[in-house]
């Protein structure tokens, strides 16, 4: 008896597995059909974005050759900006970086504007950003007043920032050579006693405070 009932059972359930895909066998199908094509299409695409980011990188290896030789600088400059066009992101913005930089060895004004192009641009990360305003405000520290370094710097002199010392100290030689030596030594004491400031930092600001200001700041508590 138990015999007869299990092959109705089977017989019954070979009827609901037939009945199933007779109604909706083309949808299983087809569901079948887009898993396969969906992995072979993401297949495809890690390939293609591989063999992308393998020609961007020679292309900048190349470009940083020609960047090593100071007679080459116009040449790196474009090549570096061709990269630019048409890169994945992250060699697109490693090439917008290293442009700015040879256009600054050619002109401090160039290469501060393209330095503020990358600070100003919303699709590019903040860290990034914040080094780009940095980049851009040490190529004019010598010419521009505590105004316009205040505006090139704002990215990174925000609280938080990870430049913020380096922002801070590039301001304050700004004011220095404005004369605005109040503004100045604030920033100065700001890094001689801010605990996050890089030492290296730290001891350029109290040299700079004894020096010009003849005050020593206090020692440290440790």
């Amino acid at each position: 008896m138990s015999d007869i009932i299990r092959e109705v059972d089977e017989e019954l359930r070979r009827e609901r597995l037939a009945n199933i895909w007779k109604k909706y066998g083309g949808l299983i199908a087809f569901g079948a059909f887009l898993l396969v094509a969906a992995t072979a299409g993401w297949r495809g695409y890690e390939y293609y974005a591989g063999k992308q980011a393998e020609a961007a990188s020679e292309r900048f290896v190349a470009a940083q050759k020609l960047a090593a030789d100071a007679t080459k600088t116009g040449e790196a400059i474009a090549a570096f900006k061709a990269i630019t066009a048409d890169a994945p992101s992250a060699y697109k913005l490693l090439a917008r970086f290293s442009a700015a930089a040879e256009l600054g060895q050619k002109d401090a004004k160039e290469g501060a504007s393209a330095f503020e192009a990358i600070a100003n641009d919303n699709s590019v990360e903040p860290l990034m950003r914040e080094l780009a305003s940095i980049r851009g405000a040490a190529l004019v520290v010598d010419t521009a007043d505590a105004a316009e370094m205040q505006k090139r710097l704002a990215p990174a002199l925000a609280d938080g920032s990870a430049f913020r010392h380096s922002a801070n100290e590039l301001l304050a030689l700004a004011h220095l050579r404005a004369g605005n030596q109040t503004e100045a030594q604030k920033l100065f004491l700001l890094l001689a006693f801010d605990p996050e400031t890089p030492p290296g930092m730290r001891n350029r600001a109290q040299r700079l405070q004894a020096m010009l200001f003849n005050t020593a700041p206090a020692a440290q508590k440790k």
